[in-house]
């Protein structure tokens, strides 16, 4: 038996599939930009990449079981942080999602991320029946929809929408009775009309972009215009693409936050959809790779880390790419390892360390 995590126990075969996703975006995020005022974005993004690493490995390096237990205090500092941001976080776009440290904007919704994934695998991991009470479940939701509401205020629907489906996954994997999930879909079924009769009370842009999901043609020029030219870029690459820097949409600045929430719109066009399958292909042997890291977690605390892991990056890549295609609405959830961004960036990183402390651990005593 092992005594103690060694670097060689790393699962660099996961290693490979982020080097690889984490390269070609860099690429795109350099052909998106290199012709435009944002040139050389790619060397900051590439900064991010090594801090992340660096994270990753500090992270791996802690047992997730002394995470989990300061996972009370994690939660409380997370939540601290989220009214800091609320009170006196940096405004943009009549958003107000970050705080200005050391010249950088940090977004700290998205450690957030990391915190409810640790607080919600002690939990479950504590239930000591095969399936979930209705109590468990009130507590799941409670400890989830805290942070929601929070992320909700600031306002940002995209990452709150991401907390859910650590608490879904989470739910049934501890086993939620079937009477107890209908009961759950019936709810939101009723929901749904709810929220659309009370769209007025949200902000204009919010209201647009339900909108515009529904008809962009409406206003092409307006709040449709960034559906419809990320269609028209995925349209115009066909099968081969057009070639790497030659995509029209993107090179002159059609194609909306092309380094970012519209990167694979950007690869698209550039690469075709041959491209896109490529890169498709390498997100689900990434989530593929993490399932098989739950499977052998040594115990149920490392499995649910790891599955929390894997629901939101796949959270992301769903909701991001059915975006760029017209077939969700436009929410700022960028595609994991690919788009540019710091804070995205480094959660993704640090997300993995927790995931390769659980891989290190499982011959550990």
């Amino acid at each position: 038996m092992k005594d103690r995590p060694r670097v060689q126990d790393f699962d660099w075969t996961l290693m490979g599939l982020v080097g690889a996703i984490s390269a070609i975006g860099l690429l795109e995020i350099y052909s998106s930009t290199h012709a435009s005022a944002m040139a050389g974005m790619q060397w900051k993004q590439l900064m991010w990449i090594g801090i992340g690493l660096v994270g990753m490995f500090v992270i791996s390096r802690i047992d997730y079981h002394t995470l989990m237990d300061h996972a009370p205090a994690l939660y409380m500092v997370g939540i601290a942080g989220l009214l800091v941001v609320l009170a006196i976080g940096y405004s943009r776009l009549g958003a107000k999602r970050w705080i200005s440290l050391g010249g950088e904007n940090l977004q700290v919704s998205e450690f957030m991320k990391l915190i409810i994934i640790v607080v919600l695998a002690r939990y479950l991991a504590e239930v000591r029946t095969d399936r979930l009470t209705l109590a468990d479940i009130g507590k799941i939701g409670v400890l989830t929809l805290i942070p929601v509401g929070l992320i909700l205020k600031q306002p940002d629907l995209g990452t709150a929408m991401v907390l859910v489906p650590v608490a879904v996954v989470g739910a049934i994997l501890a086993g939620i009775e079937w009477k107890h999930a209908v009961v759950g879909l019936l709810a939101l079924a009723l929901l749904i009309p709810l929220a659309w009769n009370m769209r007025n009370h949200l902000k204009p842009y919010q209201q647009q972009r339900i909108q515009t999901f529904l008809h962009p043609e409406e206003d092409q020029r307006g709040a449709g215009y960034q559906i419809l030219q990320s269609e028209i870029a995925v349209g115009s690459g066909g099968f081969w693409g057009k070639g790497f820097g030659k995509g029209s949409q993107n090179q002159l600045g059609f194609v909306p936050v092309r380094y970012s929430d519209f990167i694979l719109a950007a690869l698209a066009e550039e690469q075709g959809f041959i491209g896109v399958c490529v890169v498709l292909l390498l997100y689900l042997g990434l989530i593929l790779r993490l399932v098989d890291n739950a499977q052998k977690a040594k115990d149920r605390a490392g499995m649910y880390v790891v599955m929390g892991v894997t629901a939101i990056l796949g959270f992301h890549v769903l909701v991001n790419a059915s975006m760029v295609i017209g077939y969700m609405p436009v929410t700022g959830i960028p595609l994991p390892l690919m788009s540019y961004g710091g804070s995205a960036t480094a959660f993704v990183f640090l997300a993995l360390g927790l995931v390769m402390s659980v891989r290190m651990r499982r011959f550990v005593n």
